[in-house]
C-alpha cells in the first residue's frame, strides 16, 4: 500500500509589493501549521518522502511539520507551485520507489483537483467535505493499493481522512 498526504499551505498573508512566490504565512497560518504539525505527529503519520511547493508559505508551513516529525528532510518541487492536477499527479508517479508514504505540501486549486481525481472510496462525509472545499492548512491522506507509484490512477485511492485546521481548534472553527 501507497499513501499521499496532501496538504495546502497554512492561511498566507498578502504583503503589499510581495510577488505571491514571497508571501509568508499570516498569524493565523502560524499558529494553525504547528497545530496540524502535532496532528501529523500525533496520528503517526510519518512520510518516507516529502515534497514542497518553493512558496515561501510552503515552506512555512513544513518547517512546524519537519520539527514535530523529527525529519525527513523536505525536497523543494517547483512543479507543485500553482500547478493543475496533472501536473500534481505527475510528481506523485515519480515518487522514489524506496518511499511508501509521501508528503505533498502545496497550494489549491490544484490539491482538490488531484484529490478529487485519484478518489474513488472512502467515507462518503470525508469526500463531501473535500468536495466542498480544501481550506488553507487542510490535509487529505489518500491510500493506493498498489506497490508503485506509477500505478496510481484516477478513482484508484481511498480517502482515509480529510482534516482541517477547524476540526483541531476550537478557536479556528469559531
Amino acid at each position: 500500500m501507497l499513501r499521499v498526504l496532501l496538504l495546502r499551505h497554512a492561511k498566507s498573508d498578502r504583503p503589499a509589493g510581495a510577488a505571491d512566490l514571497d508571501r509568508p504565512l499570516n498569524p493565523r497560518g502560524r499558529r494553525t501549521a504547528p497545530l496540524m504539525a502535532g496532528y501529523l505527529a500525533a496520528e503517526n503519520l510519518r512520510p518516507d518522502h516529502v515534497a514542497v511547493s518553493p512558496a515561501k508559505r510552503t515552506r512555512e508551513t513544513w518547517e512546524p511539520i519537519h520539527t514535530a516529525l523529527g525529519g525527513p528532510e523536505a525536497t523543494i518541487v517547483p512543479e507543485i507551485y500553482e500547478a493543475p492536477d496533472a501536473a500534481l499527479l505527475a510528481v506523485i508517479r515519480a515518487t522514489p520507489a524506496t518511499a511508501r508514504g509521501l508528503l505533498m505540501v502545496g497550494h489549491n486549486p490544484g490539491f482538490q483537483d488531484v484529490a478529487l481525481r485519484l478518489v474513488g472510496s472512502g467515507s462518503r462525509a470525508a469526500r463531501d467535505r473535500l468536495a466542498d472545499g480544501f481550506p488553507t492548512g487542510a490535509l487529505a491522506v489518500l491510500d493506493f493499493d498498489v506497490e508503485t507509484w506509477d500505478k496510481i490512477r484516477a478513482g484508484s485511492g481511498r480517502l482515509e481522512r480529510f482534516v482541517a485546521p477547524r476540526d483541531l481548534d476550537a478557536e479556528e472553527a469559531a
